[in-house]
């Protein structure tokens, strides 16, 4: 794999979100190997980005201080309680309360990001978001508290906080936890192998399977692709995501493509196809609507996925908002937008009707299901 220069100077960045979030790091030498003229790779993610002293990696959030690697350490950008199917996660914990921690900073520059004011802090002066100190012990009690099970690293990308992570993660499995991230896939083996003691379950982000808009965005294809096969011969529990973009990413042959590059991993792995709307730096060309959903999800089956979805169009893609059992073809979980109003799984994820098990990481203790009607949407419970 190739290894990327990084131009950009720590100088060259003197904006008050950047000290801010320069303080809130510590060095680190686990993702990195170091080098005798004091450049540093960082092994966090794809990139391997090799950092000269004073200088950022392609993320911005990791640098080179002294012939040391910093890292992001000890706050959070967002931290909200929402629903587990916003993730997304289809096949996990249905119908739960999660608590989703949001850091700041992204190792790609998506054009059409949904959490820029996040993800963009250090790219784009009108970011809003800024770093709150937030010790470990406080995010897993602030759970704890509210009775939440799932603790997910979300809104950003998760690799490039992965240390952060690892320190949160484990001290909310050793407090019975489920554990999670939502990652562009933009992954290394050495990450993954770190988070795997501590992470139980990986969302990937697949944006599109065309090389050339995935350079426009500032990474490659193929170490996505590479991504989603080690992420499961590693043992994680993985969903996919795709954002369908009307005339970016939704032509057939792509969509054909990217099921197929999916199948021949798992034909179990779920892959939610969620409806684009104008946002960021993309607002040309339309939304996504229920029928371009619907159609994306029906090519995912088509080519031999057993599991997609269409979302979030509550209520107008029939049946592709609920799960089937893959024996019996009983609906074992029946949805609305982002709430469960039908389950019928046992403790060990297998269907009632006829005991097959469907593939996932169900809770033992059942489903949070509300009543079947007009759908509401929930909106995030912030603390930070």
């Amino acid at each position: 794999m190739s290894v990327v220069p990084v131009p950009t100077r720590l100088e060259a960045d003197d904006t008050a979100v950047a000290t801010q979030l320069d303080a809130a790091t510590r060095p680190d030498s686990t993702l990195a190997r170091m080098r005798d003229d004091g450049r540093v790779q960082c092994i966090a993610c794809a990139h391997r980005c090799v950092i000269p002293p004073g200088r950022r990696g392609a993320c911005k959030v990791r640098f080179n201080r002294d012939g040391l690697l910093h890292v992001p350490w000890g706050y959070a950008g967002s931290l909200q309680i929402n629903p587990i199917e916003q993730a997304p996660f289809m096949h996990a914990h249905a119908g739960e309360d999660v608590l989703t921690l949001g850091m700041l900073g992204c190792n790609l520059r998506c054009s059409y990001c949904q959490n820029w004011h996040l993800s963009q802090v250090l790219r784009d002066v009108e970011a809003p978001e800024r770093p709150t100190a937030v010790s470990a012990e406080e995010i897993v009690a602030t759970a704890h508290g509210r009775g939440i099970r799932v603790l997910l690293s979300s809104l950003n990308e998760p690799l490039i906080t992965a240390e952060w992570a690892v320190e949160l993660f484990a001290r909310a499995k050793a407090a019975g936890m489920t554990t999670g991230i939502v990652s562009s896939g933009y992954a290394t083996p050495e990450v993954l192998d770190f988070l795997r003691p501590h992470v139980d379950l990986v969302k990937i982000d697949l944006k599109t399977l065309s090389p050339q808009r995935y350079r426009s965005l500032g990474a490659h294809l193929q170490p996505v692709l590479d991504t989603l096969r080690m992420v499961a011969e590693r043992g994680f529990w993985l969903e996919l995501v795709t954002l369908v973009v009307p005339g970016w990413n939704d032509s057939e042959d792509e969509l054909r493509g990217a099921a197929r590059a999916i199948a021949s991993v798992s034909p179990d792995i779920p892959w939610t196809l969620w409806n684009f709307h104008r946002d960021y730096r993309m607002r040309g060309g339309s939304d996504a609507g229920a029928a371009d959903v619907v159609r994306a999800a029906s090519i995912g089956r088509a080519e031999g996925l057993r599991y997609t979805y269409a979302g979030v169009q509550p209520g107008r893609v029939g049946d592709f908002e609920n799960t089937r059992c893959p024996g019996c073809g009983t609906a074992v979980v029946e949805r609305m937008g982002y709430q469960v109003t039908g389950y019928a799984l046992d403790a060990a994820g297998q269907c009632a009707a006829c005991a097959t098990r469907v593939p996932g990481r169900w809770s033992p203790q059942g489903a949070v299901v509300r009543p079947a009607g007009l759908w509401f949407e929930r909106q995030p419970q912030r603390f930070v």
